[in-house]
């Protein structure tokens, strides 16, 4: 009598168990469902692809100015490349104009903090604010709601990371940059590309006001490396065209 008993419990409890089981497979499956893009890693900043395919992909930062972006979009049109331009909520809001000019082009537009505040001198819940402002205001102003964030100055610490996949975002770093904003001259920050550019590759560059050569770098970069038989394409596209692994740093 007592082994029918716990017979009965063990089957109660085995019961409960798979039952429990399949209301998280659901739920799990509903919410990527729901999912447009889902981050790469739980944490971790992603700064280059492992990819087959020769692609790789241009990415600019933007917080200061016009002048500079309304040359580089016209570059890239011409060319017929598209790029990811992560852009401050606070520019976004100043500049719809130019933002959904740049959507219209074919690029991709991410969130570059909302103030273009260094993010590892800030608590966890004011770097949380930070970005749901700048993904609000680059809503706002393009229509398009970031899923992606580079952090201000390149800077980033384990707490960061944390809020950003807390977010479901994807940070986003490079493995080539050529330091643009430096205004080294346009033919050397073409070298500096061209020299260490390859598969997978995330190039950084900058779109505003203060890098006033990377526009005349542009047309270098893009021929050259088109001529060696690749191709630009955004950050997502990448992320989803790769086969293999991702360089994550963490």
């Amino acid at each position: 009598m007592l082994w029918i008993i716990n017979g009965r419990r063990l089957k109660s409890i085995l019961f409960i168990i798979l039952a429990a089981f399949f209301a998280a497979l659901i739920l799990f499956v509903e919410q990527q469902d729901t999912s447009v893009f889902t981050p790469i890693k739980e944490t971790g900043a992603l700064s280059r692809i492992e990819t087959d395919q020769k692609q790789l992909a241009l990415t600019f930062d933007s917080n200061w100015g016009t002048q500079q972006i309304n040359m580089i979009l016209p570059e890239l049109k011409k060319a017929h490349v598209p790029a990811t331009f992560f852009f401050s909520g606070e520019w976004a809001e100043r500049h719809p104009d130019v933002v959904q000019h740049a959507l219209r082009d074919g690029n991709e537009i991410e969130s570059h903090g909302m103030r273009h505040e260094d993010y590892t001198q800030m608590n966890a819940a004011d770097v949380r604010r930070d970005m749901l402002l700048a993904q609000e205001a680059i809503y706002k102003a393009s229509g398009a709601r970031p899923q992606m964030v580079r952090p201000p100055y390149a800077r980033v610490n384990e707490s960061n990371l944390q809020t950003v996949s807390n977010l479901q975002l994807q940070m986003v770093l490079w493995s080539v940059n050529p330091q643009d904003d430096t205004n080294p001259g346009y033919k050397v920050i073409a070298a500096r590309v061209l020299e260490s550019a390859g598969k997978g590759d995330i190039i950084r560059l900058h779109a505003s006001d203060s890098a006033k050569q990377t526009y005349r770098a542009l047309p270098l970069i893009i021929r050259e490396m088109q001529r060696r038989g690749y191709h630009f394409v955004t950050v997502k596209t990448l992320i989803a065209d790769a086969k293999s692994r991702h360089h994550l740093f963490q």
